[in-house]
């Protein structure tokens, strides 16, 4: 038997085959209580062992590089020192939540995917390239260089802007290079001590409330940013038929997204920037950009805001996740100020500060309601003006 394609509730089960036999396993309170309890212990499972994997990664890591301070230099000390234990509460909470919208349909549970024995290879790959890149990291770290990028060859100035022109986090060859794309996720994974891929689900679970009642094959939803399409994959195994468009500015990310959505005819990725979005008017019911608004300086913010506005369908939503600002989660004010010390974020100190709503009210945009998940914040913007 199958569910009629426009009623989503739980949201993704009409994107999936659901055979009558699941539907009456609901219905039966002893298996059902069984059945979730045994899914939480695999969930658990999985993810303690993705924080053992990419922590164990992290702190090697770290004792391979010189720490946040060059010497001769004040050793640096946060305004607000940073609470491990506020810290570790965010952490815990991130993956209660993520287990919580599993079990309330937003999304289906990502361990049968994400913990795939053939896989374990090119993860081992991956780990030894993060780690060696570790010493021209910390080199950049040292100097203070994150700006070579620029004299790159495929740095061309006349399609890539100076801000983008730079090695963020002091990777190598910044965003430009098929190495970068080949070991971003998995640099991002490390850091944050394999929280990323929960992070993002944040997101997903908005477009998940976005698209309750909706048919997702008339629904057009585009990612902004989209990196190496990993938030992509994970959007379209929850909704395998919507109508998803990701784009962003490196060729190389570009050509691994376009790879990782590949098995998703209607799904497709675009090169251009965010400030001057290759889409005509009203085209989207839904945007989503994640962790792209602390990477870009101030003057851009506001055009990218307009651009959004420009092509999103009145009534539509603005999902934008990002890194906290402070006051968000007071106790871990103190580590956000390390991140800019620590990795080359030109813009992240002003962003930590800076307020959404002026540039988003005059785009037409208004507050609907936000998320915490861990060190980032998600939130929902409702355009709610036309023109």
């Amino acid at each position: 038997m199958r569910l009629p394609e426009q009623n989503l509730k739980p949201a993704y089960i009409c994107a999936l085959d659901e055979t009558s036999d699941r539907r009456q396993f609901r219905g039966m309170g002893i298996f059902d209580r069984v059945s979730r309890s045994a899914a939480r212990v695999r969930y658990t499972a999985a993810q303690g062992l993705r924080s053992t994997w990419y922590g164990g990664q992290y702190a090697l890591a770290r004792r391979r590089s010189a720490g946040f301070n060059r010497p001769g230099e004040p050793t640096f000390r946060p305004d607000n020192k940073p609470e491990a234990r506020a810290l570790r509460k965010a952490y815990f909470k991130l993956f209660q939540t993520d287990r919580a919208n599993i079990e309330a349909g937003l999304y289906p549970d990502p361990v049968a995917r994400e913990m795939r024995l053939r896989d374990f290879p090119g993860a081992v790959k991956r780990a030894r390239a993060f780690l060696k890149d570790v010493a021209e990291v910390d080199r950049r770290r040292l100097t203070r260089d994150g700006t070579e990028v620029r004299v790159l060859d495929q740095a061309d100035p006349a399609k890539f802007p100076a801000y983008y022109r730079q090695n963020f986090h002091y990777q190598t060859d910044g965003w430009l290079s098929d190495d970068s794309a080949d070991i971003y996720d998995h640099q991002v994974e490390a850091l944050f001590t394999g929280s990323a891929d929960a992070m993002r689900r944040a997101s997903l679970a908005e477009i998940s409330r976005e698209l309750q009642g909706k048919d997702q094959r008339t629904q057009r939803v585009l990612d902004l940013a989209c990196g190496t399409g990993r938030f992509m994959t994970q959007v379209l195994h929850a909704f395998p038929k919507l109508g998803l468009t990701g784009l962003d500015l490196s060729p190389p990310y570009a050509r691994a997204a376009s790879g990782a959505v590949s098995p998703w005819p209607q799904a497709d990725v675009v090169e251009g920037q965010a400030e001057d979005l290759p889409f005509g008017e009203a085209q989207f019911e839904t945007l989503v950009s994640i962790y792209l608004f602390h990477e870009l300086p101030p003057r851009i913010r506001p055009l990218v805001i307009a651009e959004a506005a420009r092509v999103l369908k009145p009534g539509g939503a603005f999902i934008v996740a990002d890194s906290l600002q402070f006051g968000d989660n007071p106790g871990v004010d103190g580590f956000l100020e390390y991140f800019p010390e620590g990795f080359h974020e030109p813009y992240y100190k002003g962003y930590l500060k800076w307020d959404f709503e002026p540039d988003m009210q005059a785009a037409g945009f208004e507050a609907d309601r936000t998320e915490l998940a861990f060190l980032t914040k998600v939130k929902v913007w409702r355009k709610t003006k036309i023109g």
